[in-house]
């Protein structure tokens, strides 16, 4: 794989030489007849936190616009990951999304840990530890879609180990009225019915001053996985709706406020996980697992132009609901009733500032200030079941729960940042930048609730006598902090117009981890570890080199990126083995090293050819043998990716009469096999853990074909031609019965939209 790789690198350096090689942004699949000669140059992004022609951007970016969402489908981040080079989507099941970029992740579930690539919904992160419930967001009438590849820790914060993703909304148009629809229906496995709608109006209120944009949208989705336990077929429905609203005033031509509130409401039914010993979309609980949440935010915006520099202001305030409901039975090989009803209440306030020069001749600078408060309320309810107590003659209890006991977290961050470029001259340019964060997070336990003796004695058998009962104690863990230096230095070189080539050397980290039960002695084995306070933080370092460009005036583009990555203190997840606690820590480092290229190719005004993939090598460097008793990991094996992942689209379009435009287009993604976690069990190296498993390779083929006529637009659809079931994801965990997700079955249907 090494060489490969490197082969593979030697090749794209001699290419370039012949090719000029942009980065591809996605909107240009939808390319009308005529237009053949446009230029990938005029696509902007904000990668930079400033707007900047992609070609110029010395990162690896991917870029979405919402004409190439809506005709493909992608309402959430699964199509986003098919489709970018670099990127995979772990997703368990409804709002569990954790993206893993350039192999850094040790499984895809990331218990307890921060996510390592970050998610933005505008300013927002939203992103958050694995063992939450996390939004998925419904991507309708948004400006653009960015997925940054590589640490983002100077502009984006601590948390933007290895990416970020930001989703970045309309701003409402306060000269024009606009408007605009998109209904989905299809049909799932053949009988599971799908409705979506989507919804915007845009009016412009007061002497081209003030504008109001209002989006809405609802989904009724049903399910295709079966629960023998609870007896629901199609168990993992989902019903989400939501929206939001946007008040946008201009007073004068230098300054604009925005006022947002997004709300998103989703609830699935159950999960969607599978047990294959079971049946291919079969799972069993004693009742629902219920991932739901309910987000809502607050967003004051500010841009004022100073002249010399426009300064940027953004307060927004978030509450989020989620919860977490889950059969545990499977810890236990399905021998005594265990689960866990959790509700978390997520209280979060975001502010930054930045101020970027507008003209400053060869000197381009930003500088910024990041303050981030959250705070999260957890209710823990461990229960059995009433049934099981009663048979086995348990008493003792108030209910079916035998462990009740509520915790929250305190977490900051405060940071400044700036980056500052320098233009030798229109071909060479050199922007080193740095952040400095201040991060802790602190875990407490409040008095009240209580513990019982239920595990012990529901495993040892016993049977007719009390359970022991005791409350539980206040415990305030150890705050975990973190001083941590980013920095970012790039070099750009244009030896042509059209070609862009770049090295850069950039770093990120992670907040430090708090443990919730940091202290916690094991009931069942009192003798076993002490849950410790948390994990340090961990830090990461890549090197990368790119090109970039296009050629023939944008008929044949292409993107070359290679990089090495240097991970080193890693927090991983690990679990106490008498009573399978989780908890967070730190190990020894990994190497992640890959090539990523996007190509784009029209050869006619008619076809057109799109490729994107890459070629990743991941190994544990350093582990020492405490680390690797504990956490399961040794040296040489892999993390958590894929050798290989990519994607093709073939389109053809072409004219029906003068007025009436038509498309045919066929994409295949293919996801190479990967491991689900490290292999051996925590605690003894030298026995393979029995969760321990890969994930299938597999390939997704989607069709679509549409007219478009004025306002309107037809597609037709079918995803997953090939009615492929292989497995996506592996829960990393014993807890849970069912631990595969698979691809969702095929799904035909139609997308129809309006826009004014």
């Amino acid at each position: 794989m090494k060489a490969r790789i490197l082969a593979s690198a030697s090749a794209a350096v001699m290419l370039s030489t012949f090719v000029a090689a942009p980065v591809i942004a996605q909107e240009d699949q939808a390319r009308p007849e005529g237009e053949a000669e446009r230029s990938l140059d005029k696509v902007i992004v904000t990668a930079t936190r400033r707007e900047e022609s992609l070609q110029d951007v010395p990162l690896s970016v991917t870029a979405y616009q919402q004409e190439t969402l809506s005709e493909k489908g992608i309402v959430s981040y699964e199509g986003l990951a098919r489709e970018t080079p670099g990127v995979v989507i772990n997703q368990p099941t409804a709002n569990f999304n954790n993206f893993t970029t350039r192999g850094i992740a040790t499984n895809g579930y990331g218990a307890n840990l921060q996510a390592p690539t970050a998610i933005y919904i505008d300013e927002l992160p939203i992103s958050s530890n694995g063992n939450s419930t996390i939004l998925d967001p419904t991507l309708y009438d948004v400006e653009r879609v960015e997925v940054l590849r590589g640490p983002q820790g100077t502009l984006f914060g601590a948390n933007s180990l290895s990416g970020a993703v930001r989703i970045l909304t309309k701003k409402p148009n306060t000269r024009k009225f606009e408007a605009s629809a998109l209904v989905d229906y299809g049909l799932t496995d053949g009988d599971a019915f799908r409705q979506r709608y989507n919804g915007m109006v845009n009016i412009p209120l007061a002497e081209d001053k003030l504008g109001l944009r209002v989006v809405g949208f609802y989904r009724d989705e049903e399910g295709w996985v079966d629960n023998i336990g609870t007896g629901i077929e199609g168990a993992n429905s989902l019903t989400s709706y939501g929206g939001r609203a946007v008040l946008r005033w201009e007073p004068t031509d230098a300054l604009d406020l925005q006022l947002m509130v997004i709300h998103e409401n989703s609830q699935p039914d159950d999960s969607g996980l599978t047990n294959p010993n079971r049946g291919e979309f079969i799972r069993l609980t004693d009742r629902p697992d219920l991932f739901q949440s309910d987000f809502t935010s607050y967003n004051l915006a500010l841009d004022y132009d100073l002249g010399f520099a426009n300064f940027t202001s953004s307060s927004t305030y978030s509450d989020a609901d989620g919860k977490f409901i889950v059969d545990l039975a499977g810890t236990f090989g399905q021998f005594i009733p265990f689960g866990l009803d959790a509700v978390g209440f997520d209280d979060t306030f975001v502010q930054e500032v930045r101020l970027a020069s507008t003209d400053g001749g060869n000197w381009d600078w930003i500088v910024g200030g990041f303050y981030f408060n959250k705070r999260r309320d957890i209710t823990y309810d461990y229960r059995s079941s009433q049934d099981f107590l009663d048979a086995r003659g348990l008493t003792g209890l108030p209910d079916e729960y035998y462990l009740r006991f509520t915790s929250y977290f305190d977490q900051f961050e405060t940071a400044g940042f700036g980056e500052l470029t320098y233009r030798f001259s229109d071909k060479f340019w050199v922007t080193g930048g740095a952040r400095y964060t201040n991060s802790s997070i602190q875990a407490f336990t409040n008095e009240g609730g209580y513990n019982s003796n239920y595990l012990a004695v529901a495993l040892g058998g016993f049977t007719n006598i009390p359970l022991t009962v005791f409350p539980v104690a206040a415990v305030e863990g150890l705050k975990v902090e973190a001083d941590k230096l980013s920095y970012k230095l790039s070099a750009s070189y244009k030896p042509a117009e059209n070609l862009t080539t770049y090295g850069s050397i950039s770093t990120g980290f992670r907040t430090p981890a708090s443990n919730a039960r940091a202290g916690a002695v094991s009931i069942v084995d009192p003798n076993d570890l002490v849950i410790p306070n948390g994990a340090d933080s961990d830090s990461l370092t890549n090197y990368e080199v790119g090109v970039k460009g296009y050629w023939m005036n944008g008929k044949l583009a292409a993107n070359l990126a290679a990089y090495y990555i240097d991970w080193q203190d890693i927090q991983v997840q690990a679990n106490r083995l008498s009573d399978q606690v989780q908890f967070a820590t730190n190990i020894g480092g990994a190497v992640s090293k890959g090539l990523e290229f996007e190509i784009a190719a029209y050869p006619t005004k008619n076809f057109s050819f799109f490729l994107n993939g890459s070629l990743n090598d991941t190994e544990v460097t350093d582990v020492s043998p405490t680390e690797a008793a504990m956490s399961g990991a040794e040296e040489g094996i892999s993390l958590s990716f894929p050798e290989f992942q990519g994607s093709a689209t073939v389109r053809y379009d072409w004219k029906i009469g003068d007025l009436t435009d038509a498309f045919a287009a066929a994409t295949a993604a293919y996801v190479g096999d990967f491991p689900s976690m490290f292999p051996n069990v925590p605690g003894n190296p030298n026995l393979q853990a029995p969760t321990f498993d890969y994930t299938d390779a597999y390939t997704v083929v989607n069709l679509q074909a549409g007219m478009s006529r004025d306002a309107w637009k037809a597609v037709a659809y079918v995803e997953n031609l090939l009615d492929d079931s292989s497995i996506t994801y592996v829960h990393p965990e014993a807890f849970l019965d069912g631990r595969y997700a698979r691809l969702r079955p095929r799904t035909i249907g139609v997308r129809l939209s309006y826009e004014f």
